[in-house]
């Protein structure tokens, strides 16, 4: 480009020094000059009319022909644009490339912009949500409007997926995984999960089926070997027996019982019925209940309440989380123990902790404790009668109440299980009064 610029400017060195020449040689320098800036000026705009037409041509006609200079502009410009053409094959064939592989999906895929309006979506998300060509630019809150959903889409924390039923179809269950990229823009995949959604449904009701359908021949059971330890004419033989038969009933009714709580916890839709709760009366049922429960153990059970702290919840619920908690710490814990339970505001969190000083556990262990029947050691749940339900009730109690579960252990030294509540009551109350007014606008 260099050696082109040089060449046309020696080009116009050289007319305006023709034009001296010429002027000297005739007597009329300003005529001479002026001639020889016109022959330049128009030269040039020829070469410019070309150069427009060229870039304004719709075919792919090689650039015009010219030397120095304006050759240089050319073979410049068309060597960029046929870079830019093959750039643009490449990346026509990767986006062809990503439709025909989401088109093949199962799974529902959908582009929004950063106001949250549709972009694109792939084959299985029309099918799933009956999208049309003409409903792009609209906002995807219009097609899928359930509450769960748009609290999920606006507050913007999409750690995990949320379930809610197909808003076209009655009887399928949609999953929404929401990913933010780019430019605050979002990929929504909506998935089928029907069939995973009838399966657990189908497991739920087996579990409390089964166990409300146990519970009467463990009453009976029950009865009847309470009848036979009172009975005089039974041996000594026996006692052992009867009195080993009577602690597996018991266990096993405690067993019903926890299955029954955790499925009615997994069945029973959280409602937006709850009330203020307030903390102080209930922890002190659950700290007298403890000392009874601890008895001749000799726990050091203390209660630390703050004063005026509320939860918006079910009382009956809630109760029965910390209660497991308690529970838990009084079997673990050797007699003698320390135990404290504690609730206070922490910024706009509630936090209620149950802390002990017993042999703790390794923290390898602290992701799968709220599994079912998950067992730090078998010899410990064995010898307490534990069946491994308590935090699984916790942890879904904390899910229905907007909370979580948080573990500190060590080994020798006892363990910690906080509760966190991430509301206040004021602020929960605030937060549903302006959904119902959204909701009746």
């Amino acid at each position: 480009m260099l050696r082109g610029f040089s060449a046309e400017l020696r080009r116009l060195l050289m007319l305006l020094a023709l034009g001296l020449i010429a002027g000297l040689w005739f007597g009329h320098m300003g005529w001479a000059l002026f001639l020889a800036s016109s022959i330049y000026v128009v030269y040039t705009l020829r070469q410019i009319y070309c150069f427009n037409r060229w870039l304004l041509s719709n075919s792919d006609l090689p650039p015009p022909e010219a030397n120095r200079f304006w050759g240089e502009v050319y073979d410049r410009i068309y060597h960029m644009q046929r870079r830019q053409e093959k750039e643009k094959a490449s990346l026509e064939a990767v986006i062809s490339r990503v439709q025909e592989t989401t088109s093949a999906l199962r799974d529902g895929v959908i582009i929004l912009d950063r106001r949250g309006y549709l972009d694109w979506w792939n084959p299985a998300a029309q099918r799933l949500l009956g999208f049309r060509l003409s409903d792009q630019g609209k906002s995807i809150i219009n097609f899928v409007r359930h509450p769960r959903f748009v609290s999920y889409f606006d507050e913007g924390q999409y750690g995990e997926p949320v379930e809610i039923p197909s808003p076209r179809f009655n009887s399928k269950q949609l999953q929404f995984q929401i990913t933010r990229f780019g430019n605050a823009e979002r990929l929504v995949v909506v998935r089928d999960v029907t069939q995973l959604h009838k399966l657990e449904q189908m497991r739920q009701d087996f579990v409390a089926n089964v166990s409300h359908e146990l519970r009467t021949p463990l009453t009976v059971l029950t009865g009847y070997l309470e009848t036979l330890s009172d009975s005089p004419n039974l041996g000594p033989q026996w006692q052992k027996a009867l009195t080993q038969m009577e602690q597996q009933a018991r266990r096993m009714a405690m067993l019903v019982n926890d299955l029954l709580a955790l499925s009615k916890l997994e069945t029973a839709e959280a409602g937006y019925n709850q009330k203020p709760v307030p903390l102080e009366p209930l922890l002190r049922s659950i700290h007298t209940e403890a000392q009874a429960l601890s008895g001749e153990l000799g726990h050091h059970i203390t209660l630390e309440c703050e004063a005026g702290v509320e939860l918006l919840g079910s009382e009956k619920e809630l109760h029965s989380a910390f209660s497991n908690l308690v529970t838990n710490a009084i079997k673990y814990t050797p007699p003698g123990g320390k135990i404290a339970l504690k609730a206070k505001r922490h910024r706009q969190e509630v936090h209620i902790s149950v802390q002990d000083n017993g042999p703790g556990f390794e923290s390898k262990h602290i992701p799968y404790l709220t599994q079912r029947f998950y067992r730090v050691e078998a010899s410990r749940n064995s010898s307490t009668g534990g069946a491994g339900l308590g935090l699984a009730i916790v942890k879904h109690v904390l899910l229905r109440h907007e909370g979580e579960l948080q573990i500190r252990s060590e080994v020798g030294k006892g363990s910690e299980f906080t509760c966190v509540f991430n509301q206040t009551v004021d602020q929960k109350l605030t937060q549903r009064s302006l959904y119902n007014n959204d909701s009746s606008v």
